[in-house]
C-alpha cells in the first residue's frame, strides 16, 4: 500500500453552509433516505452541538495513522475531516494530541468510522467528533499507506471530497452540494412549522387529526 493524496475540493458555497448549520438531521430524514451514516456514528460530547461543513476525506488502514498526522497541515476552517478506517474497530486515531492539531487547523469537525480516545481532552479542545464510541488502543506510526481526497465510506455511506456534512444531536447526513440545497430549505420550512403544531397538540388538537393518519385508518375502516 502507497500514499495517495489528491487536491484539496472547493469549498461549499457559505450560504448553503449557514442553511446546513440550522437544519436538523432528522427533519431531512422525512423527505431523503440517502447519505444518513450508521447510527453507531454518534456526538461522544456533552454539549449539544450541530455543525456543517465541506467533506475532506481520508482512507487510513488498521494500526496505521501517518497520513492522518501528515494532512492535518492541509485543513480548512469549515472542513468536516471524514475518516475511514477501512473496516478497523480496534483502534483509535483520534486522542488528545491529534484533537490539538486538528483545532489549531480551524477545521469545524472529525466524522470518525472508528472510536476515538482521550474524550476529556477532546472536550476540553471543543472538537466536535462523532465516531463510534471509544477505544484505549491507539494507532501508530508505521508507515503503512492510505489515502486523502478520495471517496470513502463512512458507516455505510459514501463521502466524496466536496459533499455536505450536517453533524448533530441525532447522527450525521452528507449530500453532494448539488443535491442538498433543495431538501435544506424543505426541512427549514418543516422546522419553522413545528413549534405551532406542537403547541396546537399541547393544548388539545390530536396528532392523528393534525397528520392525517386518523383519516387515513378511517377510509380502510369504512372500506373494509
Amino acid at each position: 500500500m502507497t500514499y495517495v493524496i489528491k487536491d484539496m475540493p472547493n469549498p461549499v458555497d457559505p450560504a448553503l453552509i449557514e442553511k446546513c448549520s440550522r437544519t436538523e438531521t432528522a427533519t431531512v430524514g422525512h423527505i431523503r433516505h440517502m447519505g444518513f451514516v450508521d447510527r453507531r456514528v454518534q456526538h461522544v460530547l456533552s454539549a449539544r452541538t450541530t455543525v456543517a461543513g465541506t467533506a475532506v476525506t481520508l482512507a487510513i488502514p488498521g494500526q496505521d495513522s501517518t497520513l492522518l498526522h501528515h494532512v492535518i497541515q492541509f485543513l480548512r476552517p469549515g472542513d468536516v475531516l471524514c475518516i475511514d478506517r477501512l473496516g478497523d474497530d480496534k483502534h483509535s486515531c483520534l486522542g488528545g494530541g491529534v484533537a490539538a492539531a486538528i483545532v489549531a487547523s480551524g477545521c469545524a469537525a472529525v466524522v470518525l468510522d472508528g472510536p476515538c480516545t482521550d474524550v476529556p481532552e477532546i472536550e476540553e479542545y471543543g472538537l466536535p467528533v462523532w465516531c463510534k464510541g471509544t477505544a484505549p488502543i491507539t494507532t501508530r506510526l508505521y508507515d503503512v499507506g492510505g489515502s486523502f481526497n478520495v471517496p470513502v465510506s463512512i458507516g455505510g455511506s459514501v463521502v466524496n471530497p466536496g459533499d455536505v456534512v450536517i453533524a448533530d444531536f441525532s447522527g450525521v447526513l452528507v449530500m453532494p452540494a448539488d443535491e442538498a440545497e433543495a431538501d435544506v430549505d424543505w426541512a427549514l420550512s418543516k422546522q419553522a412549522a413545528e413549534p405551532d403544531s406542537h403547541k396546537r397538540m399541547l393544548g388539545g388538537a390530536l396528532l392523528g387529526d393534525l397528520s392525517g393518519a386518523s383519516a387515513k385508518v378511517a377510509a380502510k375502516r369504512d372500506g373494509s
